[in-house]
């Protein structure tokens, strides 16, 4: 299994494509696809048929994967910056950094 640098509740940066600039929290990670879903981010139009859930039916907007290549983390700054790895030596444990600031990514 690859390690990410993006986990679920990352607040996260769209850097290219349609939604390029845009900001929205991590809701899920796919790891297999390599793919991530941000709220607010990245909308499509779902057509629906009537069913228990939505007896009417209709067109429902929802959010679409996005690629984890194009998504960079906001560090507690608010600004993008790029991740990496090192050990806290308080805890002894493996945690991430931003590399913009140097502090410790919660």
């Amino acid at each position: 299994m690859q390690k990410l640098h993006i986990k679920k509740g990352d607040t996260v940066m769209i850097i290219a494509g349609d939604s390029r600039g845009q900001q929205g929290k991590v809701l899920r990670v796919d790891i297999d696809k390599f793919r991530a879903i941000v709220e607010g981010v990245n909308m499509v139009s779902k057509h629906t048929k009537p069913n228990a859930k939505s007896p009417q039916g209709g067109i429902v907007k929802k959010e679409a994967p996005v690629h984890l290549s194009n998504l960079m983390l906001i560090d507690d700054t608010g600004k993008p910056t790029r991740s990496g790895r090192k050990v806290d030596p308080k805890s002894e444990k493996l945690v991430r950094y931003s590399k913009k600031s140097g502090e410790v990514i919660k």
